[in-house]
């Protein structure tokens, strides 16, 4: 039975994986940079301390990283964040787990200011028990601190719990302490990459995982087991 649900949020509560990719896009060609969009956008479900050194040489990032982020930042909260809309039914996703005993946390590489904005977007903030933001943790995902930190504040542990995310990071980050990862394809990634990244199941969106809000609670059985049930 599953006692823990751990979100990402990005691209999985809220519509902002191509806000956030633009941002990015904004902030290299501002440092002299141009990126692909298509290229930018891969990485977007990390933190920026794992972004920058897919694109910058560390002298560059040592130099000037952090104004960059800093400019990217306030950059996205002035001219991106007010486009950000969230999906269809996710209060309503929370309510339903919440009503089953199920724990309720974020965990998002985002940082606590945003996490804040987003959270009165998807109107979930009397529905959490927990919540974990990149200035929380050192690393941030696909390294594995944001769902620890997680699942330590719910005292639960990672084999009662399952973690659901729109990217591949969330999948790798979560499956580093034996999380199971649920996949959702609102942010836009793959089902293919997902799967690869090890998600065990795949839906739609929010709207999609309350349909099977039953399913879900079910994901701790053993696997031959679901094998017969679902095929």
């Amino acid at each position: 039975m599953v006692r823990a649900a751990v979100f990402d949020v990005d691209g999985t509560l809220v519509d902002t994986v191509d806000l956030h990719a633009r941002a990015w896009q904004d902030a290299f060609r501002t440092w002299g940079k141009d990126v692909d969009f298509v290229e930018v956008r891969s990485q977007i479900g990390k933190g920026g301390d794992q972004i920058l050194p897919m694109f910058f040489r560390p002298e560059e990032i040592k130099r000037f990283g952090d104004e960059m982020s800093e400019w990217r930042g306030e950059h996205f909260k002035s001219v991106y964040l007010p486009q950000a809309k969230p999906f269809p039914k996710t209060r309503e996703l929370f309510s339903a787990l919440r009503d089953r005993g199920v724990k309720l946390a974020l965990a998002s590489s985002a940082k606590e200011d945003e996490l804040e904005t987003y959270k009165k977007l998807a109107n979930i903030e009397d529905l959490l028990d927990a919540e974990t933001n990149a200035d929380e943790v050192e690393k941030t995902k696909p390294h594995p601190d944001i769902f620890a930190v997680a699942l330590e504040k719910l005292g639960i542990s990672p084999e009662n719990a399952i973690a659901v995310g729109d990217s591949r990071f969330d999948a790798q980050s979560a499956g580093k302490i034996g999380l199971l990862t649920v996949g959702v394809l609102c942010g836009g990634f793959p089902e293919a990459l997902l799967r690869a990244a090890g998600a065990v199941e795949i839906y739609r969106d929010p709207e999609d995982l309350l349909t099977h809000v039953e399913r879900l609670m079910s994901l701790h059985e053993p696997i031959k087991q679901k094998e017969r049930m679902y095929g």
